[in-house]
């Protein structure tokens, strides 16, 4: 890897929001969930939030591009589960709908830990939704259109929240912890080794400020299945 590559990998990191997040409820369609991720990823974020009855929603490598690298896709089962979840790790939750009397979404402030919940394809969100989230938002429209594509609200409500980030200075400064830093600068830059430990359920070699890995510790792997020291270093 490049010095300058290594540079551009730190610096999203350094920018990384973990206290902003998108769930969708109802959703059904993986492009939709993946159109949305990449607005997430591209304004900082690491996990997006799926409520769905079904088994199996992820990003693939063609909806998603790199943004399957960088966006975690956590599944609830539930509305109130999911939403109840996040309300736990200290998130208002913002709903966009048009039941009520919703506020202007840029009335909202986005430098709390935020998610934004959104509706999926022609139901919009939930009734039991609207209930549980701490507020209600709307995107102000002229025509005769009520709703837009939910990857273009989606859109709209991240880059407001984008906006007041970062005039409040919260790209400025690294928001991560210590350990989850490491562990995704550590998948980012090797990311076969990254994957071979996930399959053998391990924790990752040890890695310096360069991501270098430090081979005392990674000698200690090749217990495991003889040679896969030996494997690390080459496939890196």
């Amino acid at each position: 890897m490049t010095p300058e590559r290594l540079a551009t990998i730190k610096a999203s990191l350094d920018r990384r929001q973990p206290d902003l997040t998108v769930v969708m409820e109802n959703v059904r369609k993986p492009h939709n969930l993946a159109a949305v991720a990449r607005t997430l990823e591209a304004v900082g974020g690491l996990e997006i939030h799926a409520i769905t009855e079904l088994t199996s929603i992820r990003l693939t490598q063609m909806s998603a591009g790199g943004t399957k690298k960088w966006i975690k896709v956590n599944k609830h089962p539930s509305t109130e589960q999911g939403l109840n979840h996040l309300k736990q790790q200290g998130f208002q939750i913002i709903a966009t709908t048009l039941d009520g009397k919703p506020k202007d979404y840029r009335e909202i402030d986005y430098t709390r830990p935020t998610a934004i919940l959104v509706g999926e394809e022609l139901e919009g969100i939930s009734e039991q939704a609207i209930q549980i989230a701490d507020e209600n938002i709307s995107i102000p429209m002229a025509g005769m259109v009520q709703s837009l594509n939910v990857s273009v609200a989606s859109a709209l409500v991240l880059y407001e929240a984008y906006h007041q980030r970062m005039a409040a200075g919260m790209y400025e400064h690294r928001s991560l912890d210590e350990e989850t830093y490491m562990t995704l600068l550590f998948e980012a830059c090797h990311p076969k080794i990254a994957n071979c430990c996930q399959q053998k359920r391990i924790p990752y070699p040890a890695i310096d400020d360069d991501a270098n890995i430090l081979e005392p510790v990674l000698g200690s792997y090749g217990d495991l299945d003889g040679g896969f020291a030996e494997w690390v270093l080459k496939a890196d």
